[in-house]
């Protein structure tokens, strides 16, 4: 594959995403100064279970923490949850420079707790803290690097000190929203923060999946650094929309842009990460660029909307769809690309302008195995062809 046509791409539902932002935090690590990804824009089964079976996970879930039928105002909302919030330290007895440090919150009534990946990602010694200070050691059970989720199972905890937080619809959110987050910025246990939301459908880089990125993601305002990661954001009910990952920084700092991993994509990842460890993502395999003016220009096209596609994964379920990917070098607006190709304007027939749609609708609506009929523009005619989506490869394997 031709590298600069590579850094110019994206891989869909499996996608490298190079983002024009030149920082990007994740929020745990106080040990060592926060990490920062520097990324080009072409575009974060252990079983410690003690014997729970599936069908506990099942009723595991009633929420101890109602949702309230009204608003509440923010020292109540802090009341009503501050017991649910953890601290979370991934501890190096050998090299305590490594160890991170980050928040997490009570799933359910069996001892599960959420988290990010890349809190818990060290390979050290997991404690959990709770807001009395009493301090349980807990088992990773399960992870997925491409949405930047986790859960621990913590051992030997009492029963009375586990109050789950319910999850809201974050499909149903909106920009203006007044939200508030929960966690232990810099080792400041039990902290609270306030703002709105200030985005949806963001895209952010799975910073330990390689060239992956996160769709349908949350912006916020609301004060977020480092430790609050894995924490809640929530709404102003004591529901849980999101889980603060990742801010936008060029000093390492909260600058007024964060992002959480919204509670749908919660919902759908974390039961199988209790249940089987991992959670298998829906993967198309093209790779290209969203429409331009200058290549819908090159290309004849009326309107510089859709995704054109110029590689396919040998292997994957775009191979096997018969979409074409390109055979021609050029070079657009001073960036390269490759002509010939498959220009994807629509999937199930829902609109495609950019390949955030594409990304967003794979992740909210469609699992492994299930068919996506793609509307494709191919030598300047519209036709349809259909797939069935396969599981997105390791970060190993993905090309």
């Amino acid at each position: 594959m031709n590298k600069a046509i590579l850094a110019a791409g994206i891989i869909i539902a499996g996608v490298a995403i190079f983002f024009a932002y030149s920082q990007f935090v994740d929020l745990h690590d106080l040990g060592t100064p926060p990490f920062i990804a520097n990324l080009d824009f072409t575009h974060t089964n252990q079983d410690g279970r003690a014997g729970l079976d599936d069908d506990a996970f099942e009723v595991g879930r009633v929420s101890t923490v109602e949702a309230s039928d009204s608003e509440l105002s923010l020292p109540d909302l802090f009341l009503k949850v501050e017991k649910s919030v953890v601290q979370i330290t991934d501890s190096h007895e050998t090299n305590p420079l490594d160890s991170r440090l980050g928040s997490g919150f009570v799933y359910d009534n069996n001892g599960h707790v959420i988290t990010n990946n890349h809190v818990v990602s060290g390979g050290g010694r997991l404690d959990v803290t709770f807001l009395d200070g009493t301090v349980y050691r807990a088992v990773l059970i399960g992870s997925d690097p491409f949405t930047d989720l986790a859960v621990l199972y913590v051992e030997e905890v009492p029963p009375e000190k586990l109050v789950p937080l319910p999850l809201a619809d974050s499909s149903a959110i909106r920009v203006g929203e007044q939200v508030a987050a929960i966690g232990n910025p810099f080792g400041l246990s039990g902290s609270m923060s306030a703002g709105i939301i200030s985005g949806v459908g963001r895209l952010i880089p799975a910073q330990e999946a390689g060239d992956f990125s996160i769709p349908d993601v949350i912006q916020t305002d609301a004060p977020i650094n480092p430790g609050n990661s894995g924490g809640p954001l929530l709404n102003l009910k004591g529901e849980v929309i999101g889980i603060n990952s990742a801010i936008y920084s060029t000093t390492g700092q909260f600058a007024g842009v964060g992002f959480s991993i919204p509670s749908n994509t919660m919902g759908k990842v974390v039961p199988s990460l209790i249940t089987s460890g991992s959670f298998h993502h829906p993967w198309l395999g093209v790779a290209g660029r969203d429409m331009t003016p200058g290549i819908a220009e090159r290309l004849g096209l009326k309107e510089p909307r859709g995704f054109l596609v110029m590689e396919v994964v040998a292997g994957s379920p775009a191979e096997a769809a018969g979409i074409r990917g390109g055979d021609e070098d050029a070079t657009i607006d001073g960036a390269p690309a490759r002509l010939g190709g498959d220009v994807i304007v629509s999937v199930d027939n829902k609109t495609v302008r950019k390949i955030d749609d594409i990304l967003v609708y794979l992740q909210r609506e469609k699992t492994v195995g299930d068919q996506l009929q793609l509307t494709i523009l191919r030598d300047g005619q519209e036709m349809n062809v259909t797939t069935v989506l396969g599981a997105r490869p390791s970060q190993q394997e993905s090309p």
